[in-house]
């Protein structure tokens, strides 16, 4: 997430009770998590062994809770909780709006668009020309939704995102402040869901058509004219390259990159990386070529063993 204008750390620091160590003049510019920081961005970290991680990432800010040295040009905040400091400064910036029963602040709505009668429509929502919105569509905060884009029936856009803290045996969300970005001639098929990111964007790319009960989770991004069938679910973080086509009831881990022009066969379940080109299938899913080959063994094993058992007997 980026902040409209930059903020003093002084300030900041103020905001969490933190203690500055290193360059005290600072402003930032914006915070997001680890995986997606620029320069001038705030992030955090509290547990020890990701320090060095954290602190030699691109972001000039970071919230801690042990004294560390620090390099030059940065600054680390130092505080007891820094995910609760995290979670003070994402809510004051970015402060979560209720909806009103008439009014929605900053809707910037091109008057080419259609939007059906019965369609709930969020804070913060650009809207191009040309998009087509049907009934029982509910459109949440911080969505901007390209031109000439098709949203079908009760697809939800700017869900929570679901990502979550663990403290001993229970669990706490993080405050979800990101956007979703869906770009010009996107197709979302009925009854999608597409998480916001947690400080991030998730991003839908141009011409990339999605059927009916797809779930994309927070920080997705995918790229141009991909293909997503039925009830594929890509979890948070995932990146996919263009071109690619995903069938039906596939399942997409967490944090992988998905390469350009790839083909993911029906009900495959993915947990690693796919470079571009490549045919994937099965659980866990392999190239396609490959388990074809795995699955004619498996055929002549059974053959041979219901022969081997007629011998016995």
């Amino acid at each position: 997430m980026k902040f409209e204008h930059p903020i003093p750390i002084k300030e900041i620091a103020a905001w969490i009770g933190a203690r500055i160590l290193g360059d005290n003049t600072l402003f930032a510019t914006g915070i997001n998590e680890i995986h997606k920081v620029e320069k001038g961005d705030i992030t955090f970290v509290d547990a020890e062994k990701y320090f060095s991680r954290s602190i030699g990432s691109a972001a000039s800010i970071i919230i801690l809770n042990k004294e560390t040295d620090c390099p030059p040009g940065k600054a680390l905040l130092l505080c007891e909780e820094p995910f609760l400091a995290y979670e003070v400064i994402t809510q004051k910036m970015r402060p979560a709006l209720k909806w009103d029963a008439h009014a929605r602040v900053e809707q910037h709505i091109h008057p080419g668009a259609y939007i059906e009668p019965g369609v709930r429509i969020g804070n913060h929502v650009q809207i191009g020309e040309g998009t087509y919105i049907q009934s029982g569509s509910i459109i949440r905060d911080h969505v901007q939704i390209g031109k000439h884009v098709t949203i079908q029936s009760g697809a939800i856009i700017g869900t929570d995102a679901f990502y979550l803290k663990k403290w001993g045996e229970r669990y706490q969300a993080w405050t979800t402040v990101g956007r979703v970005i869906i770009q010009d001639h996107v197709q979302i098929g009925a009854g999608c869901t597409i998480n916001r990111g947690v400080s991030g964007d998730t991003i839908i790319g141009e011409g990339t058509k999605m059927d009916c009960q797809v779930q994309i989770g927070h920080g997705v991004v995918i790229g141009q004219h991909c293909m997503i069938a039925a009830q594929v679910g890509i979890a948070g973080k995932t990146i996919l390259g263009d071109r690619c086509v995903i069938l039906g009831q596939v399942g997409i881990a967490q944090n992988l990159v998905i390469g350009n022009d790839v083909t993911i066969y029906a009900k495959s379940g993915v947990g690693e990386n796919i470079e571009d080109g490549k045919e994937y299938f099965g659980i866990p899913a392999t190239e396609a070529r490959e388990r074809y080959k795995q699955l004619v063994v498996l055929r002549q094993l059974a053959a041979k063993w219901h022969t081997l058992k007629s011998i016995l007997r």
